[in-house]
Order: structure tokens, then sequence, then C-alpha cells
């Protein structure tokens, strides 16, 4: 597996993609600590947009930081293969275990901004998070699982609840309705 690569062949779905998939591309050329978080102007991030068999719903965490209901993911930490990053995140986000990737292809590629916080007693500055999102099906009778360090809650909504559950709007418009319509198309 090559980031590089996948990113380069990955073919955009509209000009959000398009804009953050050439900064993504310019940005691990003239950066190498792109995969990890000490790099505080920006690193790689991994996400799942996690649904059921029959297509219906998604699978959201109460994130504690961003205070909303969100989809699933975490840092890269050093790890180029993203796809495992991200069905780690699922196992350690939620509790499920049986998720599979439908497909080893990127479903979504998008610039994330992360305003500053606290984190364990620490302040973290803003940054921006180069997020890769994969798309993985779940059972969602699968036992579901808090992780208290990170978030509050674990729920399957339906795309429209999801999108009402979200109090980030920017999230909403850019990012969730956009991850539905791509879950949607043929």
């Amino acid at each position: 597996m090559n980031l590089y690569q996948d990113i380069e062949n990955y073919i955009p779905f509209n000009e959000q993609e398009a804009c953050d998939r050439a900064l993504m591309l310019e940005y691990m050329r003239s950066c190498t600590n792109y995969l990890d978080r000490a790099n505080r102007i920006g690193h790689f991030t991994a996400s799942l947009w996690t649904v059921n068999p029959a297509r219906t719903k998604t699978l959201m965490v109460y994130h504690k930081i961003y205070d909303s209901w969100a989809w699933i993911g975490g840092h890269a930490d050093g790890d180029s293969d993203l796809r495992a990053v991200a069905l780690r995140e699922l196992r350690e986000e939620t509790g499920v275990r049986n998720a599979s990737l439908v497909s080893d292809d990127i479903f979504s590629l998008e610039i994330l901004t992360v305003d500053g916080h606290v984190k364990r007693g620490n302040y973290v500055p803003s940054h921006l998070h180069l997020n890769v999102t994969y798309l993985a099906e779940a059972d969602e009778a699968e036992q579901l699982a808090v992780n208290a360090e990170e978030n509050k809650a674990v729920k399957w909504w339906t795309f429209d609840e999801a999108l009402r559950a979200s109090t980030e709007p920017w999230f909403v418009e850019h990012i969730y309705k956009k991850l539905i319509a791509k879950e949607k198309c043929p």
C-alpha cells in the first residue's frame, strides 16, 4: 500500500475533494512527518463511514472534544496503512469487532480544521486533519461499547437522524451529506 499513490489515483467526487486532494499531495511532497501528530500544523487521520448491511443506518459516536455526534476516526500516529488505522479506531471507539471494509479503495477525502482544545490536561493547538475516509459495513446487532476516554455514547442512526444529531454545521453540509450521497451512488 502506498498512501501517496492511493490519494493520487483517487477520483474526486466534488470540488471540495479535488481541492483537498491536491493540497494533501502537495503537503506530502513538502513534509516528511505528515503521519505523526507531533506535526502540529497538520497530519493524516483516517475515518470510517460505517453503515449497516441494508445501507440504511450509520454508526456514530458522541465525541467529547467536539461535543457532537460524529463519524468514527483517529490519528495515523506514524502508520501509513490508514485502512488498518480506521478499523482500529472503530474497535476502540465503538467496540465493534466484526466490521469489514466495503472496498480497499478510498471512499472520501477531506481536510478538517481542529480548534485548539485540552486533551489529557495538555493544550493542543488548532491544526488540520488531512483525513482519508473508508466505507465499512457492520452488523447493527453487534454489541456496542463506549470508550469513556474518547466519547460519551455510541449509536446507530438513520442517515436523516445522523444529519439532525450532529451539531457541527460544516460537517453536516460538506461531509456527512456527501458521504450519504456517495454511499447511495451505484
